[in-house]
């Protein structure tokens, strides 16, 4: 490597520290509880063309990835000749920011010397934007709240105030979102003035050496990456419990010498309800998996970014056009991970993992009807919840972890800090894990109820009821998620409104990952130390992996 080149990578991984402080400020000033406490945002620094050149580690695919197409949109709506010194730009267009409504998506330009030399961008969830809120009841996108179309929030360092009212106005948590957006400006700006300390430091006036330098290496080495891959196609098909009626994706993967293709042909088509997935944020988690294989050491970029395609059919439920409703987008979309999976085990048995819970088991609660008019505590909470991952061809999976979202867990304090909830229990489930060579990751058990003498609202959209996490190459499956009111209550399906009444407990199973390979080969000491930490039952131990003690 030349003076050049060390000069150029050092600079690389100085904006790599910019960004992750820029994501860092937005979790330290959110409001809302599923920004601090979990981290479901993104961040990043664009260069003029509008070319992602580095991301927060901290953040989830589905906002990162859509975010790198986003700022691309946006800069083609606004020319940077028109940019001023103080815009800031904002939409939560589904289809062109993250999927739905809830998630607020901001662009700003970065002036120095006099001129647009870059973009920062960030994303993240607000907990309420009106209409039925966080569920799939929804029939169209005008049922699940308020869209804003590309605007201006800041003009020269003026807030849009009358915007902010709007939102405001239509939010059963107005003061979470208005601090909420004031996080995201303050993201923005820290990136922004990061990135002019770091150019000031090191003497440079422009970014386009370094975003070639970037956007060119990353490129070269995921090209390398995949030249080393089988040549062919291959397919998979996910059932999935859906909403009406099970659905199927389906999946063609195509590796060729410097691209992968990825086809959703024949996937179900729409949802009467609002677990449609827009092709961006499918896309988001799809691409996210396959670079977890497939130059997983290349840092996420545009010039990584390029080589993968995705495409669908219109209306498939993996590429649902407006107006659709798709305010639980994530439920369907961070399930193509496992979809994608099985079509690349079958290229790379050695290093893909089984199937796991996948999709985030969340929680938005909210206050009732009845609660609003008569008094009652008023609040929108969206609580955070993780099943097993999949077991790995050499590891077991990862027990109560989000993957592939990455979103942290909901913490207990916090949450009964800002709702009138009471979780009374939160423990790994035993024998959810599936049986394998190597085991899938366990789910969770929790129970909850209101903390009050009031009634209280869930609105589920959660996976892997009906169908579970499957394993691969004789592994088990993961054990199916479960969802009751009280431990006599009768079994809750998957999806839809549930009134929890004062004195009822919410119990609360989120799935296992499936397991790896053949249980009969798992050794004596990996079963004893499951026996040990309780992940396993005797008999289970006995009857499944034939373990005699």
């Amino acid at each position: 490597m030349n003076t050049t080149q060390t000069r150029l990578q050092v600079l690389w991984n100085r904006l790599v520290a910019v960004v992750e402080e820029q994501g860092q400020a937005l979790i330290r000033a959110a409001f809302s509880p599923i920004v601090r406490e979990c981290g479901d945002i993104s961040a990043g620094v664009f260069d003029l063309k509008g070319r992602m050149l580095a991301q927060a580690v901290t953040g989830t695919p589905g906002h990162i990835n859509t975010m790198a197409e986003a700022v691309q949109t946006l800069c083609e709506r606004f020319p940077a000749p028109d940019m001023k010194p103080g815009d800031i730009y904002l939409t939560n267009d589904p289809w062109i920011a993250s999927g739905h409504l809830n998630d607020f998506l901001l662009l700003m330009p970065i002036f120095y010397m006099g001129r647009v030399i870059g973009f920062t961008s960030c994303t993240s969830h607000l907990v309420d934007l009106g209409g039925q809120g966080m569920g799939p009841e929804g029939a169209d996108i005008f049922d699940e709240g308020l869209l804003i179309p590309p605007c201006k929030l800041v003009d020269e360092g003026t807030l849009n105030t009358l915007l902010l009212e709007i939102v405001k106005a239509n939010s059963r948590e107005p003061v979470a979102n208005e601090g909420d957006i004031y996080a995201l400006i303050a993201c923005c700006e820290t990136g922004a003035a990061r990135l002019i300390e770091m150019m000031d430091e090191f003497g440079i006036e422009s970014l386009n050496t370094l975003a070639d330098y970037i956007v060119d290496t990353s490129y070269r080495g995921t090209i390398e990456a995949i030249s080393k891959l089988p040549k062919g196609t291959w397919t998979n098909v996910l059932r999935l419990d859906g909403y009406e009626q099970e659905i199927e994706l389906h999946a063609a993967l195509t590796i060729s010498e410097n691209q992968v293709s990825l086809d959703f042909t024949g996937t179900s088509g729409l949802s009467a309800k609002g677990i449609n997935v827009p092709l961006n944020y499918a896309t988001a988690y799809s691409v996210f998996a396959l670079r977890c294989i497939i130059g997983p050491d290349i840092p996420n970029n545009a010039g990584s970014l390029a080589p993968f395609c995705v495409t669908g059919p219109k209306d498939c439920i993996l590429n649902a056009q407006s107006p659709a409703p798709v305010a639980m987008r994530h439920t369907l979309g961070q399930m193509t991970p496992d979809l994608v999976y099985g079509c690349l085990s079958q290229a790379l048995p050695d290093l893909v993992p089984a199937e796991g819970a996948s999709c985030m088991y969340d929680l938005p609660l909210r206050h009732t009807p009845e609660a609003a008019s008569g008094g009652g505590t008023e609040f929108a909470l969206e609580l955070v919840f993780s099943g097993g991952t999949g077991a790995r061809p050499s590891l077991d999976g990862l027990s109560a972890t989000s993957f592939p979202s990455g979103v942290w867990g909901s913490q207990v304090e916090s949450t009964e800090a800002v709702a009138p909830v009471l979780i009374t229990r939160r423990e790994l489930r035993e024998d959810s894990g599936g049986p394998g060579c190597t085991r899938g990751g366990l789910g969770q058990k929790l129970e909850l109820r209101s903390a009050t003498d009031e009634d209280f609202m869930l609105f589920l959209s959660v996976e892997r009821i009906k169908n579970p996490a499957l394993g691969r190459f004789g592994g088990g499956s993961g054990a199916p998620g479960r969802v009751r009111l009280g431990y006599e209550g009768p079994e809750l399906p998957g999806k839809g409104e549930v009134l929890v009444r004062a004195g009822e407990t919410l119990v609360f199973e989120t799935p296992g990952g499936g397991g790896f390979g053949d249980p009969a080969k798992r050794s004596a000491h990996a079963i004893q130390r499951d026996l040990n930490e309780g992940l396993i039952s005797e008999q289970a131990a006995r009857d499944i992996y034939g373990y005699k003690q």
